[in-house]
């Protein structure tokens, strides 16, 4: 993770030449952040404006692991530093002690303030990024996850609207057999309607039969033409008007 930026004699903060800061200085070199806290704070009763004295106390707390301390102090050094980089520099260590804390969204405006201020402090670009993807994975992943989702909705939409074109498709194959089913019924019931039908039989008259037949009609029609011949010689009777 990004260390902190030390506020020592090479710092753009004006130098107090405040003894205890000097040796405040030394100690945290020495990584002997205890001392050093309390050299700080010396230097602090001493001149409670002092911005150096401040920002190097908050970096001693914060090594500490005291981070909400830490903070504290980084925010008063950033109301009070009297240029850019010197908020830059606040800012961008109080976006440390809240990715510390993992407070992923608080660190990540910290560090765009620094980016505001200095756009071209590429460690603050850094910390930023990296919050922000443990932003992301925190929150299981944002959009991504959301792409996915909406992926998994629509083939599961995808895939109801093709169990339902199967289902309708069996349905449509099933009809479709079923009504050549009744087709190929009616066409047997016909068939058998018609191979049940009588066919016509051969006559059994014989010779005889068929000779008196014969006479019997040949009778009827010499009768038939009797009666026509009578009915032409027939006279119709005119009554006479004396």
């Amino acid at each position: 993770m990004a260390g902190l930026l030390l506020c020592l004699c090479q710092h753009s903060f004006a130098q107090t030449g405040n003894k205890y800061i000097r040796k405040g200085n030394d100690l945290y070199k020495n990584k002997q952040y205890t001392d050093a806290e309390a050299n700080y704070k010396k230097a602090l009763e001493v001149n409670q404006q002092s911005v150096e004295g401040r920002y190097n106390l908050g970096n001693s707390l914060y090594e500490q692991k005291r981070y909400d301390d830490a903070r504290s102090q980084y925010a008063n050094s950033f109301k009070m530093a009297p240029n850019r980089e010197g908020k830059a520099d606040a800012s961008y260590n109080i976006g440390n002690t809240f990715m510390e804390g993992k407070k992923w969204e608080e660190s990540i405006k910290a560090y765009k303030e620094a980016l505001k201020l200095n756009p071209a402090d590429e460690q603050a670009r850094y910390n930023l990024a990296y919050a922000q993807t443990m932003l992301k994975k925190q929150n299981g992943g944002g959009g991504d996850n959301k792409d996915k989702k909406d992926n998994k909705d629509k083939n599961k939409d995808k895939k109801q609207q093709d169990q339902q074109n199967k289902d309708q498709q069996n349905k449509d194959q099933q009809k479709n057999k079923q009504d050549e089913n009744k087709d190929k019924e009616n066409k047997d019931k016909n068939k058998e309607q018609q191979d049940q039908k009588p066919e016509p039989q051969p006559s059994k008259m014989n010779k005889q039969e068929a000779e008196r037949l014969l006479q019997a009609l040949g009778q009827e029609e010499n009768k038939l033409q009797d009666k026509m011949k009578k009915a032409k010689g027939q006279v119709v009777p005119v009554d006479k008007d004396w």
